[in-house]
C-alpha cells in the first residue's frame, strides 16, 4: 500500500513539474502578429498653405485737425456712418499770446499808414483841383490809400483767426470746424471733449479726432513662407475663415503679393492682399484675424493611399501588398500629389490591391514585438 502511494505522489510530482514547464514556454512564446490591410481609394486631393492675417478696410484715414487747441464738441462716435464733408468736431483755439500780440501791433501800424494815405489823397485832391498837381500823382496817391486800406484790413483778418479761427470774410469756412474727408464708418474716436490737439505740420502727424473707413471694401492682409510665395500668383482663389465667424466662410481674390520679403520668427515672409467678396447679411468688422486657405495644386478622384502605409528604400517609395493571407509581397509605387494625409498613387498598386498597415495590427492580435 506505501508503494503505491509512493507511486502516485510521484506521479504528481512530475506532472506539475512539467505543467509548470510548459506554462513557462508558452508564456514566452511570442504569438505571431497579424496585420490589418488596406486598400486604395479614389480621393480628391488638395495641397494647400495656409496664411494668417486679419480683415481690414481697403480705405481707412485718420482724421486731424488745421489749427491746435482743445476739443469743444465731438459730432460723431463709433460705429457711426458719415458723409465726406460731416462735421466731427469743433476745435476751440487757444491764441499764442506772442502771435496775438504781433497781429494786434500790425492792426495798429496799418491803421496809422491808412491815416496818414487818407490825409495825403486829400491834400492832393485839393492841389490837383487848384491845377498845382498832375493827375498822375492824385491816382498813385489813391493807390497808396487803397493799399492802405486793404494792409489794414488783412492786419484785422489775421487777428480774427487767431483769436478764433475764423474770419468774417471767410463766411462758413473755418479751420476750426474738423470734417470727415471721405463717405464710411467711424471706427474709433481716441479723443475727449476737453482733450488737447495739436494740428498736423512738418514737425509732427498732429492729433487723430477719429478714424474713417470704407468698410464696403474689405481686404486680407497676411503673410506667406517664402517656400510657398513660388505657388501662389495673383487671381487665386482664397479660403478665409474669420476666428469670430467660425460658420461664415468667405471667398478672396488673391490681387498682391509683395515683391520684397520680411524676415519674422526666424523666416522669410512675404505679404499678401486679397479683396474679400462681399456677402449679404454678414457683419465683418475691422481687424478681425483670419486664417487663408490658398489651394497651390489639386487632383480630382485619383487613386489615393494614405502616406502611413509608404516605406522607402533608398529614397523610394513602396508598399507592402498582400498575395495570400497575411504573406506580402515588396512592391514599388509612384507617387504624385499629396496633401499631408493621403497621397496619389500613379502606378505600382490597383484598387483591389491589399495593403500592409504595419501601424495598426488586426483587431485582438498581439501588437508587433509583443
Amino acid at each position: 500500500m506505501k508503494k503505491v502511494l509512493g507511486i502516485l505522489l510521484g506521479l504528481v510530482l512530475v506532472s506539475g513539474f512539467a505543467g509548470t514547464l510548459y506554462y513557462l514556454w508558452s508564456k514566452s512564446e511570442t504569438p505571431p502578429v497579424v496585420f490589418s490591410t488596406k486598400t486604395p481609394k479614389r480621393a480628391d486631393i488638395v495641397k494647400k498653405t495656409v496664411a494668417t492675417g486679419s480683415v481690414v478696410p481697403r480705405k481707412e484715414v485718420a482724421i486731424k485737425p488745421q489749427v491746435s487747441g482743445i476739443v469743444e464738441h465731438l459730432h460723431v462716435e463709433p460705429g457711426q456712418k458719415v458723409r465726406r464733408g460731416d462735421l466731427v468736431a469743433t476745435i476751440r483755439i487757444i491764441p499764442d499770446m506772442v502771435r496775438l500780440a504781433e497781429a494786434e501791433s500790425r492792426v495798429k501800424r496799418a491803421a496809422i499808414a491808412l491815416d496818414d494815405a487818407q490825409r495825403e489823397h486829400t491834400r492832393n485832391q485839393k492841389l490837383f483841383t487848384d491845377g498845382v498837381v498832375p493827375e498822375t500823382e492824385l491816382r498813385r496817391r489813391k493807390v497808396v490809400l487803397d493799399q492802405a486800406g486793404e494792409e489794414l484790413d488783412a492786419s484785422r483778418e489775421a487777428v480774427e483767426l487767431i483769436r478764433k479761427g475764423a474770419s468774417e470774410r471767410m463766411g462758413q469756412t473755418s479751420n476750426t470746424l474738423v470734417r470727415a474727408t471721405i463717405d464710411g464708418t467711424v471706427l474709433e474716436v481716441p479723443v475727449e471733449e476737453g482733450n488737447s490737439v495739436i494740428e498736423a505740420n512738418t514737425f509732427n502727424d498732429g492729433t487723430t479726432i477719429a478714424t474713417i473707413a470704407d468698410m464696403t471694401q474689405l481686404i486680407f492682409k497676411g503673410r506667406v513662407d517664402e517656400s510657398e510665395v513660388g505657388k501662389i500668383r495673383p487671381g487665386m482663389t482664397l479660403l478665409l475663415t474669420i476666428g469670430a465667424l467660425e460658420n461664415e466662410p468667405f471667398e478672396a481674390t488673391l490681387e498682391h503679393i509683395a515683391p520684397k520679403g520680411v524676415e519674422k520668427d526666424g523666416a522669410i515672409q512675404f505679404e499678401i492682399r486679397a479683396a474679400l467678396k462681399p456677402r449679404q447679411g454678414v457683419d465683418v468688422r475691422a481687424n478681425l484675424s483670419a486664417n487663408a486657405d490658398i489651394v497651390l495644386d489639386r487632383r480630382s478622384q485619383v487613386l489615393a493611399v494614405d502616406e502611413s502605409l509608404l516605406q522607402f528604400e533608398d529614397g523610394k517609395p513602396f508598399v507592402e501588398v498582400e498575395t495570400t493571407p497575411q504573406k506580402f509581397e515588396k512592391r514599388q509605387i509612384e507617387t504624385g500629389l499629396s496633401d499631408g494625409i493621403v497621397i496619389e498613387v500613379v502606378k505600382g498598386v490597383g484598387e483591389k490591391d491589399r495593403i500592409k498597415d504595419l501601424n495598426a495590427p488586426a483587431p485582438g492580435a498581439a501588437p508587433k514585438g509583443a
